[in-house]
């Protein structure tokens, strides 16, 4: 019998959390504070969205390779921005993850330094978990490096950060959140497709689900900075106002946003129906998301 929605989201966060663990070298390793460091981070929680989005798009069709070692890539990816987020030079915030940020536990440089450590470890574990399929490691590497970098999620972010204080147009605010949240959660479906047998044409649907789920996932984020709590949502809110960021809300005001996300989860579930009719769990993620509280 096919586990629920709720229960395969458990089981696959199951198999991340204790890939992360063997994947990591572990807190002793010296010097002991910077991997005490990455780990309080990485071991911190969270929803594990892009490793799920990676293992899930790899059950779709058959695999050609183990897709947790790139689900754990992508989360030491995704931890490292935020550990740079947080810093006092970027968003300056006390807490992530219900919990205080990387910097405000230990130090700044040591922050900085464990978020360098995880955007490396990224690649070496991409390297060690597919060296025995080198065109899978290939794909992988590509995807993951042009995602993050800076035509795409660095890019993302330095324009996010120049355009404080601003009033920037339609087309910037949405170029914004295409590289700075989209891009990456693309990167995990399209990693974990390209795990399997999924033809380019599939892994290219697979791409606009990420890219409209992203987008979708970082509306909903805008939203949530504007009507949720810190004790809530884990994190710092009111950053947003505060540093007078462009957002989704800024822009367009709260019920257009909802109206956005709603509109933007609608073209994903279809796209998502023409991937494959085995992505009812996907479905459900992307229905979970628009209305997250968390």
């Amino acid at each position: 019998m096919p586990l629920s929605w709720e229960a395969q989201m458990v089981a696959y966060k199951a198999r991340v959390e204790v890939a992360l663990d063997q994947w990591l070298p572990s807190a002793t390793t010296r010097p002991t504070r910077l991997h005490e460091a990455m780990r309080y981070s990485l071991e911190a929680g969270g929803k594990r969205i892009r490793p799920v989005l990676v293992l899930a798009a790899a059950d779709l069709f058959p695999q050609q390779a183990d897709p947790l070692p790139a689900a754990v890539a992508v989360e030491c990816l995704h931890t490292y921005t935020l550990i740079h987020d947080d810093l006092p030079c970027m968003d300056d915030s006390a807490m992530r993850r219900g919990r205080p940020t990387c910097h405000k536990q230990y130090d700044e440089v040591t922050a900085v330094l464990a978020g360098d450590a995880l955007l490396t470890h990224a690649f070496l574990v991409i390297a060690r978990g597919y060296i025995n399929t080198p065109a899978i490691a290939t794909a992988l590497t590509t995807t993951l490096a042009s995602a993050s970098g800076s035509e795409h999620l660095i890019g993302g972010q330095l324009e996010d950060t120049l355009g404080e204080g601003m009033t920037l147009s339609a087309d910037a605010v949405e170029f914004i959140h295409l590289n700075k949240t989209a891009a990456l959660i693309a990167a995990s479906i399209t990693m974990g497709l390209s795990c399997t047998t999924a033809t380019p044409e599939q892994v290219g649907i697979g791409h606009k689900i990420g890219m409209n789920l992203g987008l979708a996932f970082q509306v909903v984020d805008d939203i949530l900075d504007v009507t949720s709590t810190t004790e809530t949502l884990g994190k710092t809110v009111g950053n947003d106002a505060e540093l007078k960021k462009n957002t989704y809300v800024s822009l367009h005001g709260l019920e257009a946003s909802r109206a956005i996300a709603a509109r933007l989860t609608t073209e994903t579930l279809l796209l998502c129906e023409q991937l494959s009719p085995n992505a009812a769990f996907l479905s459900e993620l992307v229905r979970y998301l628009q209305h997250r509280v968390t």
